[in-house]
């Protein structure tokens, strides 16, 4: 025993010995010098030629293909940074729904109050009654997604299935042919006819898809008999038969017009047999093609013509439109931006509607940073009904649409597109918009906007709706786009409205009160002589705090018809600052 253990020790120092001889002759090898004829069989990194690397570098960095390295930490940084429910809201809530430009969009954002900012612009874009408090379509969106889970759930979530995908974007089917259990199965003629056996499959038909076609069939087949049915554009995949020889067999095989083996041969998309319909087979393949396509991408918006028309240069037979924007403070770093659209009703084009005059207008708009980013997009239609006998007289007047975004202090463009639907015209408009930052600490002013009508809204109506601002309605009087001022007329019944709202008023160390004067004044602009003074102060207005709304009305018929400018001079007796805003108007 120890002399078989001494032999093994001997064994091992031998081996020992060998290796560190044959490391010494590597490392001898690996520094002696190569022969002049020998090539290095890799180039190192810092041996690429200046001409390459000259060409490398003139390639824009923002164009080179990335490799699928950074294309992994990219996804990997992105995960990162979107997560949770915004994750869960992208890949889970409208994963069927949002379009591809909006998905690269929602990718982009750097924080999530943008995030919140865009996922409240993606739902109001999709509300069919803006004017209201509920979104039907959000509310109608989530109620799909639980009856999706609810009864399409096979291995996985309904809404992940293709039957849960369909009722998620395009609702209830007007008409379903279910199958569940498979069996007999008699087929049209379209079909080549005959009798087979079938997997369990439904057929599922809209009347109308908006963007696809009329007749939508989509047929579903559950091939593994486990309740998942998935999508096919191949009607003969419901076939058990199909790969049985001699049955299931269409007319024409069982009068030996055709064989089964020719279904795998040259017909296209589909597998099914010949019979007297097949002829059409072939062309009606690209229709079938082409819907599938459609199905897949998310549902179209409302007015994607007019979504055009924003980007387009040029316009034929242009139907003329005018546009205000106001500001108004809701935060140190939120502003409400009211678009009022105005269009007068002689360039509108009237239907009548069971007796009525009726006039439809489309309207899209949608803000933009500097950079291109969209930031906010709404659309929506417009229908005004006159009586027949009173639209002469109503020519004239105007019909004005508002709609109020909240947007961060900044500078954007806006822009506007509408179209006459029965008159099929359409407009274009666009400028740049600066919103305006109100500092904590400097006395400052809404817009001060001149309206055709101001009144108290209803306590359900507080803050919304069109035209809605806080607790009172005010319909602004928007100026025609060739730089004369807006027009109101010299009539009994007319009100001219001036409203405003003065932000960070200073308040006294003692009393803890805002003191300041208003000082209202009503210039003629051709003799520049004052027609209105009036002067009020917080002491005779209440309990006034560092905000305050100001709300005056006048009769027009008081007014001679000309020029206006009216002008609030607002003095701060506390922080003794001033602020003296004014706009222009017209009396005819």
């Amino acid at each position: 025993m120890f002399r078989v253990t001494s032999y093994q020790a001997v064994l091992r120092i031998l081996l020992v010995s060998v290796g560190l001889v044959a490391a010494g002759a590597v490392a001898q090898d690996s520094q002696a010098p190569k022969p002049a004829d020998q090539k290095p069989t890799d180039t190192p990194a810092a041996a690429v030629t200046p001409a390459a690397k000259a060409a490398d570098d003139a390639v824009d960095p923002l164009k080179r293909p990335l490799d699928a390295k950074r294309k992994k930490q990219q996804m990997k940084d992105f995960s990162k940074e979107i997560k949770g429910s915004y994750k869960k809201w992208l890949e889970e809530d409208v994963v069927w729904i949002i379009s591809d430009e909006e998905r690269a969009a929602f990718k982009q954002l750097s924080n999530d109050e943008e995030r919140d900012n865009f996922i409240e612009a993606f739902w109001q874009r999709r509300d069919p009654t803006p004017d209201t408090e509920e979104n039907e379509y959000k509310e109608e969106h989530y109620q799909r997604i639980a009856y999706a889970n609810e009864h399409f759930a096979a291995g996985v979530q309904g809404w992940r299935t293709d039957r849960g995908r369909m009722y998620i974007m395009y609702g209830k089917p007007d008409e379903i042919e279910s199958h569940p259990s498979g069996g007999t199965y008699e087929r049209p003629m379209e079909e080549g006819g005959g009798e087979t056996s079938t997997f369990p499959f439904e057929t599922w038909r809209y009347r109308y898809l908006e963007g696809i076609c009329q007749e939508v069939i989509i047929e579903f087949v559950d091939t593994c008999m486990c309740g998942e049915y998935h999508m096919t554009m191949d009607r003969s995949e419901k076939d058990a038969l199909l790969y049985t020889p001699n049955a299931g067999l269409t007319f024409w095989e069982q009068m030996g017009m055709s064989s089964k083996a020719s279904r795998f041969t040259g017909n296209g998309i589909e597998r099914l047999g010949a019979g007297p319909e097949s002829s059409m087979l072939q062309t009606k393949q690209f229709d079938r093609l082409e819907q599938f396509a459609k199905l897949q991408a998310a549902p179209p918006v409302k007015f994607k013509d007019l979504e055009e028309a924003v980007t387009s240069k040029m316009i034929l037979n242009p139907m003329p439109f005018d546009v205000r924007t106001d500001f108004v403070k809701v935060t140190s770093d939120t502003v409400l931006v009211p678009v009022t659209i105005q269009m007068k009703n002689r360039d509108i084009t009237f239907v009548n509607k069971e007796g009525v005059q009726r006039g439809t207008v489309n309207i899209f708009a949608r803000l933009t940073t500097l950079t291109g980013k969209i930031v906010q997009t709404f659309e929506d239609t417009v229908q005004v009904d006159v009586p027949a006998e009173l639209l002469p007289r109503t020519a004239e007047n105007a019909s004005v649409y508002q709609r109020a975004v909240p947007l961060r202090p900044g500078r954007y463009k806006l822009n506007v597109a509408v179209k006459d639907v029965n008159g099929d015209r359409k407009g274009v408009w666009s400028r740049s918009v600066v919103v305006p930052e109100f500092s904590e600490d400097k006395l400052s002013t809404s817009t001060l906007i001149v309206a055709d009508q101001m009144e108290p809204v209803p306590t359900k109506a507080i803050g919304a709706g069109s035209f809605v601002i806080g607790t009172t309605k005010v319909r602004p009087r928007v100026a025609p786009a060739d730089g004369k001022p807006a027009l109101f007329k010299k009539d009994k019944d007319q009100k001219l409205n001036f409203w405003m709202q003065v932000y960070n008023l200073g308040t006294d160390e003692k009393t803890h009160k805002a003191s300041a004067t208003f000082e209202y004044n009503i210039t003629n602009v051709a003799t520049n002589k004052s027609v209105v003074q009036k002067t009020e102060s917080t002491d005779t207005m209440g309990n006034v705090g560092e905000q305050v709304t100001l709300q005056k009305s006048i009769a027009a018929a008081n007014l001679q018809p000309g020029i206006y400018k009216i002008e609030i001079k607002v003095n701060d007796n506390v922080s003794k600052q001033t602020v003296d805003p004014s706009a222009v108007f017209a009396v005819e």
